[in-house]
């Protein structure tokens, strides 16, 4: 059944009505059309635009589709032009004239909207459970590590020293704004356009606060031609899901360096590894790499909608149809990651041992000698040279700051003597790091809980 044959005398081509469809992926929306069509046949009936008889008859007709769809009794025509004509044409054909009556002060323009809102409404909040879980698992193992001593880094050398506590939080920041983005991407979502009808609202004396109320919407949309041209929040929730593939795709190509027996910082649980079909000694991290390729099928899926709607005149065109594939992808992409991800992250062994050793291997306590000096009268200019002169020296002799005998600091500068040595104790270069957002072992464990408690 196609609900717009009155004015054409000539049967629709198979080539057309199979380029035309979109049930192959709008029927995911089954559950929200129905919950939409519930509320509008209770609003017309509330309104006496049609007879309370004639409403509850389609509501419980509706409840009944909905029913036999979810116990199977009731597969969806995949032959149907989308979700909306399947669920109409079936309401038809269990109630006859009252079916057709669904449709009264409505249009398929304002349907849809309602329908990709109700359902991305819900999606919001899977993602944010998702990425608070994510954010629960950085925390408690900041907590873990709030002491464990590792190179941070800057254009890929090793700078300064941190521990892993303090750097997995940096992830839990980014995580933590992710979320705020998606709460407000949420708030600017929460109207509802149903009534806008086609594009110019309708004659019929409805009323669209009934309908927002029994939807749970938050707010009306204020313009009819906005209300159902608006893809904005498909554009929004698809931008701030791509940034949260950003955030995963770094976390997970820092995952997979860690992995690597150049730096063997951390060993990935076997259950979320995978080996080669020829070389019996790999185990790879599998999840990180999908996870970090995957960030650009949502990239992607963004400049989509972005290129769909630059273009389009006011108000709906069919283009709008390409908005469904594009942002139903970047969710289940996303929903994919966060859920294979949690798991790895939370399962990973760490290896201290080795983050310590290639702290100590890079000669990131050297600002920290400077700091020393400077603190001991020589100005910072002059400090920065020793300590340069310092770290050249223990290349030359195959050492660290840590092992190079005091004999060797006097050479370089007379104001050396044993109290450097626990100055640049990578321990104690840490924990002296105070400063409110610095890595000092109590700072991090009190940000990790601050963490858990914000996602609580």
């Amino acid at each position: 059944m196609k609900l717009w044959t009155g004015r054409f005398k000539k049967e629709i081509s198979k080539t057309t009505n199979d380029f035309n469809s979109s049930i192959s992926f709008d029927s995911r929306m089954y559950r929200e059309d129905i919950e939409g069509s519930i509320a509008h046949a209770e609003m017309l009936g509330q309104c006496g635009i049609i007879t309370m008889e004639e409403s509850k008859d389609i509501q419980q007709g509706l409840k009944g589709i909905l029913e036999d769809i979810e116990k199977g009794d009731l597969k969806i025509d995949m032959e149907a032009e989308d979700i909306h004509t399947f669920i109409e044409g079936e309401l038809t054909k269990r109630l006859g004239a009252n079916g057709k009556r669904l449709h009264t002060a409505r249009s398929r323009n304002d349907q849809v909207a309602v329908d990709i809102k109700l359902y991305l409404k819900k999606e919001v909040k899977e993602i944010e459970e998702l990425v608070k879980g994510l954010i629960r698992v950085i925390a408690n193992k900041a907590e873990k590590y709030s002491g464990t001593v590792m190179p941070g880094y800057t254009h890929l050398q090793r700078a300064q020293p941190i521990t892993f506590g303090h750097h997995l939080l940096a992830y839990g920041e980014m995580l933590l704004r992710d979320l705020s983005r998606l709460e407000d991407c949420y708030k600017r979502m929460d109207e509802m356009p149903l009534g806008s009808c086609a594009l110019a609202g309708t004659t019929y004396p409805i009323d669209r606060n009934i309908t927002r109320e029994l939807l749970g919407f938050e707010r009306i949309t204020n313009n009819s031609l906005d209300g159902v041209s608006d893809r904005d929040f498909c554009m929004e929730l698809a931008a701030d899901l791509s940034i949260i593939m950003v955030h995963l795709s770094r976390f997970s190509e820092e995952i997979i360096m860690w992995c690597s027996w150049e730096f063997k910082f951390v060993e990935l649980d076997d259950a979320f590894s995978t080996g080669s079909s020829i070389m019996p000694q790999k185990k790879n991290p599998d999840i990180a790499e999908l996870v970090r390729g995957k960030s650009g099928r949502v990239f992607g899926d963004t400049m989509t909608l972005l290129t769909v709607m630059k273009g389009i005149a006011l108000a709906y065109n069919k283009d709008m149809q390409e908005d469904k594939e594009a942002i139903f992808d970047a969710v289940d992409t996303v929903k994919m990651c966060l859920t294979a991800f949690t798991p790895m992250l939370d399962t990973m062994r760490v290896i201290p041992e080795n983050m310590r050793k290639a702290a100590a291997g890079g000669f990131i306590n050297a600002t920290d000698c400077a700091d020393w000096l400077v603190k001991n009268g020589l100005p910072f200019r002059d400090a920065y040279k020793a300590t340069g002169e310092l770290v050249a020296r223990c290349i030359e002799l195959g050492t660290d700051l840590e092992n190079l005998p005091m004999e060797e600091y006097k050479k370089v500068c007379d104001l050396f003597n044993d109290e450097v040595y626990n100055a640049i104790s990578l321990e104690r270069c840490t924990d002296d790091r105070k400063a409110y957002g610095g890595p000092a072992r109590e700072n991090v464990k009190y940000q990790a809980e601050l963490l858990g408690e914000k996602v609580k």
